[in-house]
């Protein structure tokens, strides 16, 4: 997965995900793709352009976050998100496409709505 839209069809195998563009009056900011859950609309995964790299920001649990910091270099602490719960990770850098697509499952499986059983 080495570009937007293949992150974003990725993202959208996941039930009841979908995209969004809520910042897409800020010209300042440039294109920030939001995959969400249609239920709750909890974000899951944010792509966007920053420094001429594709990166995407990852839901994550506080000591993987940090696990993945020190097995990646181009997993940073979360862009303009909660540094202890999200995680960035630039696209075509030291980060497997295989483990890419279990960070992006595991950010879907911390934000998709509880069943009662489990809550």
């Amino acid at each position: 997965m080495n570009t937007r839209q293949e992150i974003i069809d990725y993202c959208l195998t996941f039930p009841d995900s979908y995209e969004d563009y809520p910042f897409a009056d800020r010209k300042d900011i440039g294109v920030w793709t939001v995959m969400r859950h249609k239920i709750n609309k909890k974000t899951f995964t944010q792509i966007y352009e920053r420094h001429g790299k594709l990166c995407v920001n990852l839901k994550c649990v506080p000591y993987e976050a940090e696990f993945l910091r020190t097995a990646h270099k181009d997993v940073t602490p979360g862009y303009h998100m909660n540094k202890e719960h999200w995680n960035t990770v630039i696209i075509g850098g030291d980060v497997p496409e295989d483990e890419l697509k279990l960070m992006i499952k595991r950010s879907y499986e911390l934000i998709k709505p509880k069943k009662r059983s489990e809550a």
